[in-house]
């Protein structure tokens, strides 16, 4: 018999491999791999999902780490019980930024983080202030309540405007709940440099709360970000949201938080769910212990990224620079049309993100997902007589 320790084991250290292959670099000790085509089948798994390249949802496509599958694994002795021991895992999150547990608040995944935010600071005639395109869970929740949503458009270089949020802030100060940046952005992976964040916190009302999702964190490399953590410590209105959902690979388990100073984490309290699970808690547990591991995945995963939009640009198509594991290229169809081309391929590639209809956001999967995804834009797409990309590059 297999056991489901190994299956997913198997899965995971499958996509590492292949990876590997492509970028010449060693697994460390607990990355082993294991060649993907020995992974067994069951007849519960499906197919036509399973042979999906599945680039449109920014996940890991590696799935968690062996050492955070057996912690998971050992944590199924408490499915039956309440009130079980959780690997103080609130406590480790408050290790890992430096704060206090009562500043941190766990839901499933960033996305309730973000939702219970909208829930406790906004209200009905209430406004956030955003950008758009963005990620859009404050948004839904915004207008599921009846607040207002004020969408700045972003600048032509595909930045957030923060010298246009300031001023939409203070314009309407009275009626504003909150401020939301993603940071980097979903869906164009630009970053909001630390100074800006200054610059925003600095320029608006003291008392507005500012939504920092910072979701994608750990894929960055430009040294002009920082994470907004030190402004909870400096008792400011902002809550930082993080997700596990992304670097740790753990985006269909659900697991996330916000850190905030305690005043804003006893208004969200009352909405959260508290819905995490045992085996997800120790999931994350050993998450934040895995260094290695997230190490690779970032090398991994920004490698591909790289060669990738290197191949895309050089076709002559312009891609924004990303600092996340994605990207978005502007291909000047319709991005529907392409979905649909792609999909004739079995290749899964990002939504509409308006008003950005022209352009397709990718996720990086593993060397053989990338692989089919540029022999399949080489069909689709005819080469450009003038390469370059974003902004010339």
């Amino acid at each position: 018999m297999i056991s489901k320790h190994n299956v997913s084991r198997r899965r995971f250290m499958g996509g590492a491999a292949a990876a590997l292959g492509y970028l010449g670099l060693r697994p460390g000790a607990g990355l082993a791999a294991t060649s993907p085509d020995r992974r067994p089948r069951f007849p519960f798994l499906d197919d036509e999902y399973d042979s999906l390249a599945k680039l449109s949802s920014n996940e890991n496509p590696y799935g968690p780490s062996e050492s955070m599958l057996e912690a998971m694994n050992g944590a199924w002795k408490y499915s039956n019980r309440y009130g079980y021991p959780d690997g103080d895992i609130q406590q480790m999150i408050a290790d890992h930024h430096g704060v206090d547990p009562e500043n941190i608040l766990i839901g499933a995944g960033s996305g309730e983080t973000l939702e219970v935010a909208g829930l406790a600071f906004l209200g009905h005639d209430k406004k956030v202030i955003g950008v758009e395109p963005t990620f859009t869970t404050v948004y839904r929740t915004a207008t599921g309540i009846d607040a207002d949503v004020i969408a700045l458009p972003l600048t032509s270089d595909y930045r957030q405007d923060i010298a246009a949020t300031i001023k939409a802030t203070k314009r309407n100060y009275r009626d504003v709940g909150m401020v939301y940046l993603c940071n980097p952005n979903n869906p164009t992976g630009r970053i909001v440099p630390s100074r800006e964040i200054r610059q925003l916190l600095d320029g608006i009302p003291e008392d507005v709360p500012v939504l920092i999702d910072e979701a994608y964190h750990h894929f960055i490399e430009d040294p002009e970000y920082s994470t907004s953590v030190p402004y909870v410590l400096e008792g400011r209105q902002v809550l930082v949201a993080r997700t596990f959902s992304k670097i740790y690979g753990m985006a269909g388990l659900r697991l996330g938080y916000g850190i905030a100073p305690k005043e804003m984490i006893d208004r969200m309290r009352p909405y959260s769910t508290g819905s995490v699970n045992a085996l997800v808690k120790w999931g994350g547990v050993a998450a934040l212990k895995d260094t290695e591991s997230e190490a690779w995945v970032k090398k991994t995963t920004i490698a591909l990224r790289k060669k990738t939009v290197a191949e895309v640009e050089s076709m002559g198509y312009s891609v924004i620079p990303s600092e996340t594991n994605f990207f978005m290229v502007q291909t000047g169809r319709p991005a529907s049309e392409v979905r649909a081309e792609f999909r004739k391929r079995d290749i899964a590639v990002g939504r509409d993100f308006p008003p950005m209809l022209d352009h397709l956001r990718v996720s990086i999967g593993t060397e053989e997902e990338m692989g089919r995804f540029m022999t399949a834009w080489k069909e689709i797409f005819p080469v450009r007589s003038s390469a370059g990309g974003a902004n010339g590059r």
